[in-house]
């Protein structure tokens, strides 16, 4: 669980990200959760941007992905969503969390 000071961290360092998932008209599939997966453990930090044509609405399914997922709900506004997750994976740059 990360606290309110961590989360605005890690909102302001996801301000400048681009959504390295995107959520179409199928909305939430085993593939999807398996490519999320992959970015959290390679980037810890990814934004998610929910399509227009899509079914579901990002505030709708954040936490059932959080969820899904392992991972911590930052942001869900409008179209896009963030989470994090931190990674073991080594030769990455970790997010530090004071």
């Amino acid at each position: 669980m990360i606290t309110t000071k961590q989360r605005s961290n890690l909102k302001s360092l996801a301000h400048k990200l681009t959504p390295d998932v995107l959520i179409g008209k199928e909305g939430i599939s085993q593939n999807l959760i398996d490519q999320i997966e992959t970015v959290l453990e390679n980037k810890e930090l990814i934004k998610v941007k929910v399509l227009s044509n899509s079914s579901v609405k990002a505030k709708s399914i954040i936490n059932e992905l959080a969820e899904k997922l392992n991972a911590e709900p930052v942001l869900a506004v409008g179209g896009v969503m963030v989470l994090y997750r931190f990674s073991n994976k080594e030769g990455i740059q970790h997010i530090q969390l004071d």
